[in-house]
């Protein structure tokens, strides 16, 4: 997300606007937090829908300001490593969107992928290059936007390696730039149904504005009834040949999917075993690895192509020709009524974070970190008390008609059914340990009276 942003500010961009499902809003502000930037609105999804109407939130709400801006849409999981190229070819795309063209970025491949769809466009370009001429031919990628003919669908190795042979194709990243009324045009051309639903979620939206944030509900019943469709699907194929005027800006950037953890090996630092580690890791006779170590010590003895995953919620092992199949375990974990797929240990809010580190039948350990100066809301529990642990800082707590200011090793005692609040006063972060115990420990047993960023009881 924050890489994402970030790759905008090189253009004239207004704070952004992020699409995001419910439970990933507090992450996804943090992240921006942490480089400085400010976001416009968040477009929370009650449920999943694809990117079609998620980029419809984004142009009604766009919409909405009473102009009708260029967009620049991007998914969050993507990297590149010449910014500069990047924002050439970004700047270009404004320029002909400014036109009323929809324009995509057509990233130029380097290699027979099978993995990614593909833009055809006419007329064909040069034919691939070979290495270290594409410096010679910079005139030709800054040249005018190119006609997209069609878009194919992720291709065999076979007619991956023609489409590279032949030249004129290019990978579809995913991003594309166009007005806000251009979308909502085509959209209700060739998607009248995810037009008319997504509207009908947008009439039935809710806000909650605050000094952090500003975010913006559709109806559930409303966002849930429309058909689950991308972007590409719902608009963009249909678009060559139609009134609809569709072009593409080729995209040499160093452009990378980080969609499954192959990608993500792909463009970390390797030794020269070709192992790449994040974390805490040992390895011993083992190449073309992916270790991502987060809480613990990971070990690894003579394996090959490994993909091993290690985070406080769950452990992932898998072939790492294989790693975009980890989509069948999430679908399996849903099926079973299991909650990894959806919950977390270490849990990020407005405020800080929390991190679940133990539970049992009627009690739950907590790590809780507040910012400075960042308070939590004033509510209350209907089935569980809580026992506060100064670790590190100042904690000023509202317990009841008192308010107490505790440091280190000082605890404190919030009974069922207390008012009460924690605020952290200090320049440092605040960390206590929770104790929670109780008939039920759920978080939606909370009852809020009063909340600096206009969260209510979610």
């Amino acid at each position: 997300m924050r890489l994402a942003c970030l790759r905008a500010n090189d253009i004239e961009v207004a704070n952004p606007t992020i699409v995001s499902g419910e439970e990933h809003r507090f992450l996804a502000l943090e992240q921006l937090r942490e480089v400085d930037i400010e976001i416009g609105t968040a477009l929370l999804e009650p449920v999943g829908r694809n990117t079609a109407p998620a980029l419809t939130l984004a142009a009604l709400a766009a919409l909405e300001a009473g102009q009708d801006p260029i967009l620049v849409v991007t998914p969050a999981d993507q990297t590149v490593a010449d910014q500069p190229a990047f924002t050439m070819a970004l700047q270009q795309a404004v320029r002909e969107a400014g036109k009323g063209s929809i324009v995509i970025l057509g990233i130029t491949p380097d290699r027979p992928e099978t993995g990614y769809g593909y833009i055809k466009v006419t007329p064909s370009p040069l034919s691939p290059l070979p290495q270290g001429a594409r410096e010679k031919i910079s005139a030709v990628l800054s040249a005018p936007t190119l006609t997209v003919q069609r878009f194919v669908e992720k291709p065999n190795l076979e007619t991956a390696q023609g489409y590279l042979t032949e030249g004129g194709y290019y990978w579809n990243a995913g991003m594309f730039v166009l007005k806000a009324s251009v979308w909502i045009a085509a959209l209700e051309r060739f998607a009248p149904a995810i037009a008319l639903g997504t509207r009908s979620a947008w009439e039935q939206r809710t806000i909650d504005s605050s000094s952090f944030s500003k975010f913006v509900r559709p109806g559930k019943v409303e966002f849930t009834a429309i058909p689950a469709e991308s972007v590409d699907y719902a608009v963009m194929e249909h678009c060559p040949g139609s009134e609809f005027a569709i072009k593409m800006v080729p995209l040499d950037a160093g452009w990378s999917d980080l969609g499954a953890w192959d990608a993500v090996w792909n463009v970390l630092p390797k030794d020269s075993s070709g192992n790449a580690h994040i974390g805490d890791v040992l390895t011993a006779d083992s190449r073309n690895t992916l270790v991502h170590a987060t809480s613990r010590l990971v070990t690894l003895v003579g394996v090959d192509n490994l993909v091993v995953i290690e985070t406080r919620d769950a452990v992932l092992v898998a072939d790492r020709n294989r790693s975009q199949d980890v989509k069948a375990i999430v679908d399996q974990l849903k099926s079973d009524g299991r909650e990894e797929h959806a919950l977390h240990r270490k849990v990020h809010r407005p405020w800080g974070w929390y991190d679940s580190i133990d539970e049992g039948g009627r009690f739950k350990v907590k790590r809780i970190q507040v910012n400075p100066k960042a308070s939590l809301s004033l509510q209350k529990h209907h089935h569980r008390a809580e026992h506060w642990i100064v670790v590190t800082g100042t904690a000023e707590i509202t317990n009841g008609d008192k308010v107490l200011l505790l440091s280190e090793n000082q605890s404190t005692y919030i009974p069922l059914g207390e008012t009460h609040r924690l605020a952290n006063p200090g320049t440092i972060p605040l960390e206590i340990i929770e104790v929670q115990s109780g008939s039920y420990l759920g978080e939606d047993d909370i009852v809020r009276f009063d909340d600096n960023y206009g969260r209510g009881n979610k």
